[in-house]
């Protein structure tokens, strides 16, 4: 009989944000791996979602199962009965009861700064993450620092985990000439771009701190993201008025605005990965990051950092992009070099040697893999 795969397809439902689109571009590139003929009359696989999900483009190696219910109800009493041989969770959540799981949690955000959730989602988390990562056969995670954090924390031992890092591509897709963005900001003062959240730790109240001073430097702060109770508070007080919240915006929007943006300020107190940096790097966007946790990791040389900790920093780090246009034409170019390191691709791969060594080795590459068939 063919091994098998199963891919927790739960993401299928949710929001798209980082951890969404990790799966969804994990998921395209197994799909594409796949069809390779000696793969495909080897290894089985399918995607086990709930009802009324839709993955979006079409599948061709991977088929796709919908079952009732959804939520963290369906991850424990229905997904385990739908699984069959490798179970694949690549989104944080997954059952306690499977025999064969590998799961990808993403960072330890609920340790290392649980004011940004809800004490529900910290009380679920901080019970659920380590039973998973404890009862699964492999854990993968995004990056180094990330890795170094479930050992930290005591959630699993180092050898039990896989770095398999976000990747770049997708920007390629985005359009950014239809964007509603992509004629008007060139006719505006230059801006500071910055991604909010409600999430305490994307820290993006030192820019706000600091928009006076960017005001008289003649720069706007351009503010996107969806509605949510952190920006609603920042709006209900008086805003600067170089500060624009753009609320949601699109893909092609953000292509758009990556690459008009005098830079794009990413304060963040702690990441699992950062992938709004790498965009901003692959597109070609001078990035000003924080030196905090995956970060100097995700942007090597490529970008400049400041302190998260510190407004005078980040004031500092803009003033020197504006004043310097070596400076920033010389970032615009490093980027897209550093944002060629991480790769859907290779991730792909790498998640398909543990499936086919069933978890439990991360050091065969697929060209290895494929030898064995």
């Amino acid at each position: 009989m063919r091994p098998r795969l199963t891919i927790n397809g739960g993401f299928f439902n949710q929001r798209v944000t980082g951890v969404q689109r990790y799966a969804r571009e994990i998921v395209t590139e197994l799909d594409r791996l796949l069809q390779d003929d000696r793969l495909k009359s080897f290894l089985s696989a399918k995607i086990v979602a709930p009802a009324g999900s839709e993955f979006g483009p079409p599948l061709s190696a991977i088929a796709l199962e919908r079952t009732i219910g959804g939520g963290p109800l369906w991850h424990q009493f229905v997904l385990p009965f739908a699984s069959r041989g490798v179970l694949l969770s690549l989104c944080n959540m997954g059952p306690l009861v499977a025999a064969n799981h590998i799961i990808c949690i993403h960072d330890l955000n609920i340790f290392l700064a649980p004011e940004s959730y809800s004490w529900s989602y910290r009380a679920y988390h901080r019970v659920m993450d380590p039973l998973l990562a404890r009862r699964a056969v492999r854990v993968a995670t995004v990056s180094s620092f990330s890795a170094r954090m479930l050992s930290e924390f005591g959630l699993c031992q180092p050898e039990k985990v896989s770095v398999i890092p976000n990747g770049h591509e997708h920007v390629r897709r985005w359009r950014p000439s239809l964007s509603r963005y992509a004629a008007t900001e060139a006719k505006r003062r230059p801006f500071v771009f910055v991604l909010g959240s409600r999430a305490r730790h994307k820290n993006v109240a030192i820019l706000l701190s600091i928009a006076k001073e960017i005001d008289e430097l003649g720069l706007d702060i351009l503010m996107a993201g969806a509605p949510c109770h952190t920006f609603s508070a920042i709006e209900a007080q008086p805003a600067p008025e170089n500060v624009r919240f753009l609320g949601f915006v699109s893909d092609d929007d953000l292509a758009a605005l990556y690459q008009t943006a005098l830079c794009f300020a990413f304060p963040s107190l702690t990441e699992g990965f950062g992938l709004p940096a790498l965009e901003a790097l692959a597109l070609g966007c001078p990035v000003i990051a924080s030196n905090a946790a995956s970060l100097p990791e995700v942007c090597g040389d490529a970008a400049l950092y400041a302190d998260p900790t510190s407004p005078r920093d980040w004031l500092d780090q803009i003033k020197r992009l504006q004043s310097e246009p070596d400076l920033a034409q010389s970032l615009r170019a490093k980027g897209p070099g550093q944002a060629k390191r991480f790769s859907w691709a290779k991730s792909a791969e790498l998640y398909l040697d543990l499936v086919i060594s069933g978890g439990q080795s991360i050091n065969a590459r697929r060209s290895t893999a494929l030898e064995r068939l």
